[in-house]
């Protein structure tokens, strides 16, 4: 996956629009925006669902932000990229019956049923580096890495989504697109709150 070299230096009061080149589709995003100065855990561990989440608890959570299940599952499409510690797929591959039996048994030899926590296994087993829909293709074949990859596949409300996104990657790529620069725009810090990043790196 690229992405265009980012401007170090951003002017204080400009929202500049960034365009992040994806293999597939380009978007464009803004930047400039301002940046809290500390982190909470807590805040985190509140508003981000967990890898344990039913689609029930994930749709609610997103919905609680102002977006729709529908971009719920765009938005879960970045999971075609990145990987996932042991600790929070242990459960699914030793002990859920939704999943395909190969796939579990591949992914015990590096995460074992006790110890081995932070071994990282791939969140799309198919193409983990390319920014594609085989996250969604995954599903299908319950190949889904975390338990709240597979409860969006999983005989819910948003099955028909999934399916459409596995054999559309250009209507995946579009609503992804728009539900990113959605959440770009979630809650801004304003006026003095906050800092603007001289150095985006």
């Amino acid at each position: 996956m690229h992405f265009p070299p980012l401007n170090q230096q951003c002017h204080p009061k400009s929202r500049k629009r960034l365009a992040w080149e994806l293999p597939c589709f380009v978007f464009t995003s803004m930047t400039a925006l301002r940046d809290s100065t500390t982190a909470s855990q807590t805040a985190a561990n509140s508003n981000l669902p967990y890898p344990s989440s039913s689609l029930s608890v994930l749709i609610s959570n997103f919905s609680n932000k102002g977006f729709t299940a529908k971009e719920m599952v765009a938005l879960s499409g970045s999971h075609t990229i990145g990987q996932a510690r042991c600790s929070t797929f242990r459960s699914r591959i030793y002990n859920e019956t939704n999943i395909d039996s190969t796939f579990a048994t591949s992914l015990r030899g590096n995460c074992p049923s006790k110890g081995g926590d932070k071994n990282l296994a791939p969140l799309d087993t198919t193409s983990p580096t390319s920014f594609d829909n085989a996250y969604f293709k995954n599903l299908l074949n319950k190949k889904g890495l975390l338990h709240s990859d597979q409860e969006l596949f999983n005989g819910g409300s948003t099955d028909s989504q999934v399916t459409a996104y596995s054999n559309n990657a250009g209507t995946f790529s579009t609503d992804f697109a728009n539900a990113m620069v959605k959440m770009g725009n979630l809650s801004p810090l304003t006026g003095s709150n906050g800092q603007i990043r001289k150095c985006c790196r």
